[in-house]
């Protein structure tokens, strides 16, 4: 592995300090291939991302207090009211999750689905 790139998810989550931290993003990851397995898992910009048909659909990453959640924007904006219903934290391109929050399942399902009908037939990585 070159300095700073890496390849695999479990390398990605050897980047997450917390042990507790660590399987419970591992398991959301896990969770969404299970769920998705017409979803393809990368890691670009040392961040797992699902991708379909070459086209982005989420991305995960990891803070001290949260991890965060990276749908396409548009997709982010349509779910902001049950995003914000939860209590996850947000951004304009994001939302966060604190660890010691539980994680909404359906709420991330519906998201996932979004964005897959999103980007049907998308030629292009991110959403133009």
């Amino acid at each position: 592995m070159e300095a700073g790139v890496m390849d695999t998810l479990q390398e990605f989550l050897e980047t997450v300090p917390n042990e507790d931290h660590r399987a419970k993003l591992q398991h959301v990851i896990e969770w969404a291939q299970r769920e998705f397995p017409d979803l393809k898992l990368e890691i670009k910009w040392n961040q797992p991302m699902l991708t379909h048909n070459g086209t982005f659909i989420i991305a995960f990453s990891a803070a001290k207090n949260y991890f965060t959640v990276a749908p396409e924007i548009q997709v982010l904006s349509e779910y902001l009211g049950r995003i914000k219903e939860t209590g996850y934290g947000h951004t304009k391109m994001k939302f966060q999750i604190r660890w010691n929050q539980d994680v909404n399942y359906d709420l991330l399902r519906d998201i996932i689905t979004r964005c897959m009908e999103f980007k049907r037939g998308s030629t292009t990585f991110w959403a133009q």
